[in-house]
């Protein structure tokens, strides 16, 4: 079995040599492409019987018409995301597709407090003066999170692991979830959309990214925000539209807006751009406001993670070569997993 992958970093070839060869030493052998999944490196996957992929790999149509013509039967997805995957095209082309429905939980939810914590107490400003000899403490006033309401949007395993962080601090909790179970109801109180936003200081989005989700926060939505409250995605970009969010910025609607995910993300995170002109406009208005903070999609980037995602990748490829049964099946023998048909998708 030959299992090439793309969009390999450094740590991606540390984690999965590592996981091999102590779990699954006869499994595969590895090619390793720097380049994201596209239908321009397509042909890199010739010769090999899998591939693997991360979250800003192109898996349309074409492409996975292409990795069939080749010979590959299996896409292993190293996230939780599957919205990149055309999932139509891979059930009629029988091909199995399989991901990593939950890992570390905890790392995004700790990092999007992080992400709350630097933009509310302004400690991305207090470093950058310090750091020449500027110790004045004007213009950063922030506020006590105790006692404040947090939004969460979407209670899966990182909503949740983020509840248990914002009780901690003393947080009156809200959150929206359609399909939410009664798990939630221990930190806080399950509301409408409108409600969370008009009562809210913090609104932190944990949803996935689907046809109902994307531009959750919209013209309409940001319109209902609470003034001056702080917007924080650590999600799926799309879940915002920034051109929207972008008025609500100049206007004074909110307070500050704290990303780790970005729309047009794909042709920018993960690489470095340092010597380059970045010609994406909108991107670029959102780094002038000095209460926005924007981060390159690294809320999952612990070594816990790391680890997590190797093992259960190579996992679920060694329940296809087995032929065994694979409990993160997305699409398999012609037909979409079942839970995702008879299923709800979490938020």
């Amino acid at each position: 079995m030959k299992l090439a992958v793309f969009s390999a970093k450094s740590y991606d070839r540390t984690y999965l040599n590592q996981v091999r060869e102590q779990h699954f030493p006869q499994l595969c052998t590895i090619d390793y492409h720097a380049f994201a999944l596209s239908e321009e490196t397509v042909p890199l996957a010739q010769g090999c019987d899998a591939v693997c992929v991360f979250v800003n790999d192109t898996l349309d149509e074409r492409v996975l018409r292409a990795l069939h013509a080749y010979g590959i039967r299996a896409i292993l997805l190293r996230c939780a995301g599957f919205n990149h995957v055309h999932l139509a095209t891979a059930e009629e082309l029988n091909l199995f597709v399989a991901n990593v429905p939950a890992y570390s939980p905890e790392a995004v939810a700790e990092f999007a407090v992080a992400l709350i914590q630097t933009l509310n107490r302004q400690v991305h400003r207090a470093y950058n003066r310090v750091r020449e000899g500027n110790f004045n403490i004007e213009g950063l006033l922030g506020n006590t999170l105790h006692g404040k309401t947090v939004g969460i949007v979407g209670v899966g395993r990182i909503g949740l692991a983020a509840a248990r962080i914002f009780q901690g601090f003393g947080c009156r909790l809200l959150a929206h979830d359609p399909f939410a179970g009664e798990e939630f109801r221990q930190y806080g109180t399950l509301v409408d959309l409108d409600t969370l936003l008009k009562e809210s200081h913090i609104v932190t989005l944990h949803c996935p990214l689907t046809e109902s989700t994307k531009h959750l926060i919209n013209e309409e939505t940001l319109a209902r925000i609470r003034p001056g409250s702080l917007l924080v995605n650590t999600s799926r970009g799309a879940l915002i539209d920034t051109t929207a969010v972008i008025q609500a910025l100049k206007a004074k609607k909110l307070g500050g807006l704290a990303l780790d995910v970005y729309e047009a993300e794909g042709e920018l995170f993960y690489n470095d751009h340092s010597g380059e002109i970045i010609e994406d406009d909108v991107l670029m208005r959102l780094m002038t406001f000095h209460n926005v903070l924007i981060c390159g999609h690294q809320g999952f980037f612990t070594r816990e993670a790391l680890e997590e995602i190797a093992e259960v990748t190579l996992g679920n490829l060694s329940d296809f070569v087995s032929g065994l049964s694979c409990k993160n099946t997305l699409v398999t023998e012609g037909h979409t997993a079942a839970r995702l048909g008879s299923e709800p998708v979490r938020l």
